[in-house]
């Protein structure tokens, strides 16, 4: 791939222009690193066991409440206790992770599957095995991303 930087000093803020003929997981990294490029810091972690645990929000599968509780999901079905709110954790989370009910977040590449369930909502499966379900509120969004 070629890359080519130009550096000026009128450049207000930087930014990014890919000519690409198809995204590959590698471009989708690299256009990922590019956003967080500058933004401000946001460390996630959650307790386990007794234990604090550092969380890397692409390792994250689901995030949701539970009863009291603002609990995630790894990729290993690890269950972890937040520390912060779940609109707090959509606003730092990004775009890797969408909004499926009033109480669950899902990171994007951890979907394997959906289908359509009772009462139109949809049923998402991710690909750690766990079930959960897209609510009609929250469907027409989940449905515009992916172009459905």
């Amino acid at each position: 791939m070629r890359v080519e930087c130009q550096i000026s000093a009128d450049c207000s803020e930087p930014y990014a222009v890919l000519h690409i003929s198809k995204m590959t997981p590698a471009i989708a990294d690299a256009v990922s690193i590019l956003e967080k490029e500058g933004a401000e810091s946001f460390v996630l972690f959650g307790t386990r066991d007794g234990k604090i645990h550092f969380l890397e929000p692409e390792n994250l599968a689901l995030t949701r409440t539970e009863g009291r509780e603002v609990v995630c999901y790894d990729k290993r079905k690890n269950r972890y206790i937040l520390n912060r709110p779940l609109y707090e954790l959509e606003e730092h989370l990004g775009d890797q992770f969408i909004r499926i009910s009033k109480s669950a977040l899902v990171n994007l590449r951890q979907i394997s599957h959906v289908e359509a369930s009772f009462n139109g909502t949809m049923e998402l499966t991710l690909k750690n095995g766990m079930e959960d379900y897209i609510s009609r509120k929250y469907l027409p969004p989940f449905k515009k991303h992916f172009g459905i």
